[in-house]
């Protein structure tokens, strides 16, 4: 996500699942509008009401009004408008979709322009016709650029797409832009080294169709590892057109894919307008957050004796370790909940990442976790 310097972060997810028109299959489009109106607003105000520890952080986030409404929920809705996440049709979907989260968006931005007046940046430091000048805004709807002529617009910017891992698995619903992993899984994180998730998701279809069983689920219900790398790029190409700021994608790809097919991936990314991206090789990690069963092995880990070189063992103190490297020292280290820090609550562990979360290798404090 790129941000000016001092800018501030100010994110809101709609539950895409609890738009869905069950009866008709679609979306709820009068409810979704309703939402995003009152979103839009209660961001806006949040920049108002918000205590900035930093005079500099104040300045620019009321200079330019910065908000990220994002969602969660999206493989609930594709899956209850009864289409395949990544196909054809589920690809035209989501171009509506997110086409009108952007302008209705933007609309109620421009509501509360008239209201309360544009973000103060606008006229200080640019014009509203560079504003809609702007990459972004040329594939806009020419209505809504001529109503920022005439009116202006409350925010600068007004979209993102975080990961809403932990809200998103919190009320039961795919995380933000991804497909689900797998509609039963296994999850690791502060609760426990492993915690089985079932997608409620699978209930609730079969409520409303219950000619179907968890044994004979429809195409539809396609997971993260059942999509072809492509396909997952592909998705977030679409949506990116639509959003003025960035998105959190992971684009999956099985076990064994070569550096040359991450490669042509991210050049997939990057000819398809992503703003950046995330390209995730199964199992290429010592630990994962998401995994399919509970005692699936982690990687092997390859001594060099195996791989016949020898090593001459020495003996170092202490003292001539840090003679060595001194930034092993404390002395040369932070306390904080980055990885590598030394651990701010006992001071003696190290912070590494186990499990998806930053947690201290001595008091096994979990200092920081995906949201």
């Amino acid at each position: 996500q790129p941000l000016a310097a001092y800018s501030v972060c100010n994110l809101a997810a709609i539950n895409l699942a609890n738009m869905a028109d069950f009866k008709k299959q679609h979306v709820d489009w009068d409810k979704l509008k309703r939402t995003i109106d009152t979103a839009i607003r209660m961001q806006d105000n949040v920049i108002d009401r918000t205590t900035y520890f930093l005079e500099e952080n104040r300045i620019q986030a009321l200079g330019e009004r910065r908000i990220g409404l994002g969602v969660m929920g999206l493989h609930d809705l594709i899956i209850y408008c009864n289409l395949r996440y990544g196909s054809e049709k589920a690809n035209h979907f989501v171009d509506e979709l997110f086409s009108f989260i952007a302008t209705s968006a933007y609309e109620a931005s421009i509501e509360l322009a008239k209201e309360k007046g544009s973000f103060p940046f606008l006229d200080q430091y640019g014009s509203r016709q560079k504003f809609i000048e702007t990459g972004y805004m040329q594939k806009m709807p020419e209505s809504i650029r001529q109503k920022i002529l005439q009116y202006g617009i409350r925010n600068s910017h007004l979209l993102t797409i975080a990961p809403t891992g932990s809200t998103g698995t919190m009320v039961g619903v795919s995380t933000g832009l991804e497909p689900y992993f797998a509609f039963k899984y296994y999850r690791s994180g502060r609760l426990g080294k492993f915690m089985e998730v079932n997608a409620p998701v699978v209930e609730k279809y079969l409520e409303l169709h219950p000619e179907y069983t968890h044994e004979t689920l429809p195409d539809i219900f396609v997971s993260a590892m059942d999509l072809s790398p492509e396909e997952h790029a592909n998705v977030q190409c679409i949506i990116q057109r639509w959003v003025d700021s960035s998105i959190s994608k992971t684009v999956n790809a099985p076990k064994g894919t070569s550096v040359e097919e991450v490669e042509n991936l991210y050049f997939h990314l990057y000819k398809g307008g992503a703003k950046g991206g995330t390209v995730y090789v199964d199992g290429s990690r010592d630990t994962q957050v998401l995994t399919l069963k509970k005692d699936d092995d982690l990687p092997k880990q390859v001594e060099l004796t195996d791989l016949g070189i020898e090593i001459e063992e020495k003996n170092v103190t202490a003292k001539e370790k840090d003679n060595i490297n001194p930034a092993h020292t404390k002395a040369n280290r932070n306390i904080g909940t980055e990885i590598g820090d030394i651990c701010p609550i006992c001071l003696e562990g190290t912070v590494e990442d186990i499990g998806g979360c930053n947690t201290c290798t001595n008091c096994n404090a979990q200092l920081k976790c995906g949201l």
